[in-house]
This record gives C-alpha cells, structure tokens and sequence, in this order.
C-alpha cells in the first residue's frame, strides 16, 4: 500500500504540472497576439500593458515566461489587473463559502441518492419503482439556476412563504444558526441533480451485481438478503459511486457550483471565477482553474483507495 501511495503521489504531481503547461498554452500561447494586453484588462493605458509585458516575461522565450507564470501562481503573487487584488486572497476568502456549499449538499446528495437507488432496485419493475424513476428523470433535468432563482424567490422572497433568509452566506463561526439558515436552500438546490443520478447509476449497479456468482453463493449458505444487500450487492455496487462521488465533490469544490453560489450570491469561489469571466479577467481565470485542477487530483487519489477498501480484488500489491 505504501508503494501505491508514493506511485499515485508521483502521478498527481506529474499531473498538476501538465496543468500548468495547459494553462500556460491556453490562456498565453495559443490565442497569439498580445498576452499582455489580454491580461492588462479592457481598460488598460499603454504603460500598464508594457509593465506587465515585462513582469510577466513576455519579452523573454517561452520557457522563462512559463517559470515566471509557475512563481506567480504558486508565489501567491499572481493579481488581477482589473481589480487591484490579490487572485490567491480572493480565492482563499470565497472557500469558507464554497467549502460549506459543496459538503452540505454532497452528504444530502450521496445519503439520498444511495437511498434512492437502493429502494429502486429492491422493487425494481413495481409501481414504487416508476415513480422514483420519473422523479429521478425530473431532477436530473431541471437546470440548476432555474431551480435556484424560483425556489428563492418562492420561500425566500415572500413569494409564497419567507422561510428562509435571502441568499448571501454567514459564516459559521459568525453565527451557526444564521450559517445553516442560508445554506439549507443551496444545498438542496445544488444535490437534487446529483441525487437522481446517483440514485440511477446505483440501481443499474445493484440489479447487474445480483447475478454475481458470489451473490448466488452467498444465498445458498442461507444468509439473509437484508445481509446479502449489504454485505456483498451493496459494497461492490458501490465502486462507481466512489468514482462520481470523488469527482463531482472536487468538481464543485473546485469552483464548479458557480450557477448555485451566484443565484444566492454566496461570495465563494464558483461566483468568484464567474465575476472573472464576465470581466475577462485571465489572472482569476488561470487562478481557479489551478485551484480546481488541485482538488480534482486530490480527489482521484482518495477514490482510488476507496476502491482498495471496497473490493479487495482490486487492492494494490
């Protein structure tokens, strides 16, 4: 196991380089013309343009421009030309936010999701089935920022009722209260789409791992289903979750839950990147773009041993 540690720590970090080289091509290199002026913003004077150009290295080959961009990003020196403010603060502010987004609504969307996908197989082709499965078709095709901006608007607005404060984030430590008022309504919000799909993906799971031969032989040594569904069905089928799970928790952790922070103004890191966008701004860009690359390998670490303690088949030797 240590060996698979130190492999799969090597390959993450050989990953996040790649990371960086991608960035350096996509938001430098490849668009061609100026990379300063790209950077400088849309309202930058002449002598901004030519400070940056020089700062960043543009003046100098390819491989010193792509050092410098390396030290910027990880010197936590890389700023917005268009705010004035450091990328690495902004971010490190939004995260309380976008940290408490992502695992409120992933413990509800993987609680239910593997609830919903279990009581779906065991009376799979029943009129309990059917219904879970429209409901699941239903949530998995309502857009988020739809979802979001109507469920505001009728329980927080005073659309219909006002039981909940009107987005904005409070943070914990401020007042738990306060912080889990408005958190309620985005995390529902944000893990309805991942329970539906969760809750699809797990019954096809259960239903295809039934017919295990060992499934079969644990039924013939007399073992209660409850036992058998747990046991064996349940852990094996398990695996692709782990998968989805790891990913879409680094995903949103990433800055991926952007339409759900922004519809209730939640200042985290998502509504961050979506400002930077719509500002043009490629200093936050490349910033959050790192920020979730870090995340997503960090995660792919995680499943893979999850995979080990699940199926013991696929443990690393």
């Amino acid at each position: 196991m240590a060996t698979f540690l130190v492999r799969r720590s090597i390959g993450a970090i050989l990953v996040c380089i790649a990371v960086t080289f991608v960035v350096f091509l996509i938001f430098i290199v490849v668009p061609g013309g100026d990379p300063a002026q790209r950077i400088a913003g849309k309202n930058a004077t002449p002598q901004n343009i030519i400070n940056i150009r020089h700062s960043w290295g543009f003046d100098q080959p390819f491989y010193t421009q792509y050092w410098v961009m390396l030290k910027k990003m990880f010197g936590g020196n890389l700023v917005s030309y268009t705010s004035q403010q450091n990328v690495l603060t902004q971010i490190v502010q939004g995260m309380p936010a976008t940290f408490s987004l992502t695992i409120g609504a992933s413990i509800i969307w993987l609680f239910f999701g593997i609830l919903v996908g279990v009581l779906s197989a065991i009376t799979a082709g029943r009129l309990s089935d059917r219904v879970i499965t429209v409901l699941a078709l239903i949530g998995i095709s309502m857009p988020v920022f739809w979802l979001g901006i109507i469920t505001r608007y009728y329980l927080a607005e005073g659309g219909l009722v006002t039981w909940f404060p009107d987005g904005e984030y409070v943070g914990i430590t401020q007042s738990p209260v306060q912080w889990l008022s408005h958190m309620i309504l985005p995390w529902l919000v944000l893990a309805v789409l991942f329970i539906g799909f969760y809750g699809r993906v797990l019954r096809g799971n259960i239903l295809d791992t039934i017919n295990e031969d060992y499934v079969r032989t644990a039924k013939s040594k007399g073992l209660t289903p409850r036992r058998i569904l747990v046991k064996h069905v349940l852990r094996t089928s398990l695996i692709p979750i782990v998968t989805l799970f790891g990913l879409d928790f680094a995903a949103v952790l990433g800055g991926g839950a952007i339409l759900t922070e922004t519809v209730f103004d939640l200042h985290g890191v998502g509504q961050y990147a979506e400002l930077s966008i719509n500002n043009f701004d490629l200093p936050p860009i490349m910033g959050v773009t790192m920020y979730g690359a870090f995340f997503i390998v960090v995660f792919s670490m995680i499943v893979d041993l999850f995979y080990a303690y699940l199926d013991p088949r696929i443990r690393p030797t």
